[in-house]
């Protein structure tokens, strides 16, 4: 994905901020997902969830979600990482979830 947008509550309203990779490269997600066959119409359906780690402490992701709320940051991977995403066993996969390192991402405000 180029971008995401998540709620800064900072100013005591919610303000939808664009975080992105600080070099403008897309970004790829740790996701898991599933194909099954729709039974009523043999469609096949794709479904899948981003993976989300606690996010208190990252310099980026910790302005995001209500003040109340966990903070919370999608796995952002970087390219040394895709293919053994892919090929990883739950034992790995669980190892790479990891916050992204300070200044791969920068975030700025997006109202619409």
């Amino acid at each position: 994905m180029e971008s995401f947008y998540e709620p800064n509550w900072e100013t005591g309203k919610s303000v939808r901020w664009r975080i992105k990779r600080s070099d403008d490269e897309p970004i790829a997600v740790a996701s898991i997902w599933e194909r099954f066959i729709d039974k009523e119409t043999g469609e096949i359906i794709f479904s899948f969830s981003m993976l989300t780690i606690n996010a208190d402490g990252h310099d980026i992701m910790k302005h995001f979600h209500k003040p109340e709320d966990e903070k919370r940051s999608i796995v952002v991977l970087n390219e040394a990482q895709y293919l053994p995403w892919l090929n990883a066993n739950q034992s790995e996969a669980k190892e790479m979830l990891q916050l992204s390192p300070e200044g791969f991402l920068v975030s700025e405000s997006a109202p619409r």
